[in-house]
């Protein structure tokens, strides 16, 4: 993928350690190089108009994890915002909008396409977050490993009946929204296999 900017080397590298602490089933580096395949998707198709904000967002979107933490979002966002301004000062980017894409992905499931607008900047949003729920529309046996990371890395922090019954009333929370993805570009793709998905999960 063409890349927007390129990282130096030691801020790519701090990134990684990131990832990696703690281990994780599903929400390390992996889960980010997929989720930079539906970005290169979008940047091949519709486009977008703030791309090195929304590579970096991408980047940094779960880099601060905890199973069962309600701030990861934010942590991740003042990390994201902190080793931008250390690494790439002389980029211009613009680093609250970083972070306010970063802070969205906390509410995943919440939106509606009428949340947003249709200029420029509000498909960048919509864009990102489908981005990060692609996921959702992968081939079955994708889908199901994805299921399985998260139960695996709540396993130990959240006890299992609570974890299933909570897990269960977010995958039927999003079958029931009219629409799972915020933007035409994803809904088209990814709606049918995701809702697919998610019914063969909730009968699990």
């Amino acid at each position: 993928m063409s890349a927007p900017l390129t990282l130096p080397t030691s801020m790519l590298s701090e990134l990684e350690a990131a990832y990696a602490t703690p281990p994780r089933a599903y929400h390390n580096f992996g889960h980010v190089q997929e989720v930079l395949h539906r970005f290169a998707e979008v940047t091949a198709g519709p486009g977008w108009a703030q791309p090195a904000e929304v590579y970096l967002a991408v980047l940094y979107h779960d880099a601060v994890y905890e199973a069962g933490r309600k701030d990861n979002e934010t942590r991740s966002a003042d990390l994201a915002m902190a080793q931008i301004a250390q690494w790439l000062p002389q980029h211009g980017v613009d680093t609250l909008r970083v972070a306010e894409l970063i802070d969205l992905t906390a509410r995943h499931g919440q939106f509606s396409p009428a949340d947003f607008g249709d200029d420029g900047f509000s498909l960048d949003t919509r864009h990102f977050l489908d981005c990060d729920m692609a996921i959702l529309g992968a081939e079955a046996g994708v889908f199901d490993a994805y299921d399985a990371g998260i139960a695996e890395e709540y396993r130990g922090h959240v006890p299992g009946f609570l974890f299933r019954l909570n897990r269960k009333r977010f995958l039927k929370g999003l079958l029931a929204r009219e629409r799972i993805y915020l933007s035409d570009w994803f809904h088209q793709r990814y709606d049918a296999a995701a809702r697919a998905n998610l019914r063969r999960a909730i009968d699990r």
